[in-house]
């Protein structure tokens, strides 16, 4: 799994228990899982259509820093299908795991659109010019 964000804990984050809050968590999440299927499937245009149960393990409190990681699971013809763990950047416990985030590409008219991808592709793979 590979760890894309770093997110810290700040006041605003936290619930009545002063440990975070797990709808900001889960707002992490999401624009991250857009985020990498944007990328991937290189269309802004890009819905979360599903997630799985969400295993809340432990919690994180104010002044912790945690890291979002996001693996491919998979390619459908108009989808992109991830999985989720967030963890604490400095003890490694791990505080969140989703299974399945399907993320949905679409078109213009708001429908579902065949993305023609069947694999992961990096940014600086496809800046590489002729000469390489």
């Amino acid at each position: 799994m590979r760890f894309h964000t770093r997110k810290w804990i700040k006041p605003e984050d936290l619930n009545p228990n002063g440990t975070l809050f797990g709808g900001r968590l889960l707002e992490w999440i999401d624009e991250e899982a857009a985020l990498y299927a944007i990328i991937q499937l290189e269309n802004r245009r890009v819905v979360t259509k599903f997630m799985s149960e969400i295993n809340f393990r432990s919690s994180a409190k104010k002044g912790d820093i945690v890291e979002i990681g996001i693996h491919v699971v998979g390619f459908g013809k108009t989808s992109l299908t991830l999985s989720c763990e967030v963890r604490n950047k400095m003890t490694r416990e791990t505080i969140i795991t989703i299974d399945k985030i399907i993320m949905v590409n679409i078109g213009y008219d708001g429908k579902p659109l065949a993305h023609g991808k069947t694999k992961i592709e990096f940014v600086k793979d496809r800046l590489k010019t002729e000469e390489e």
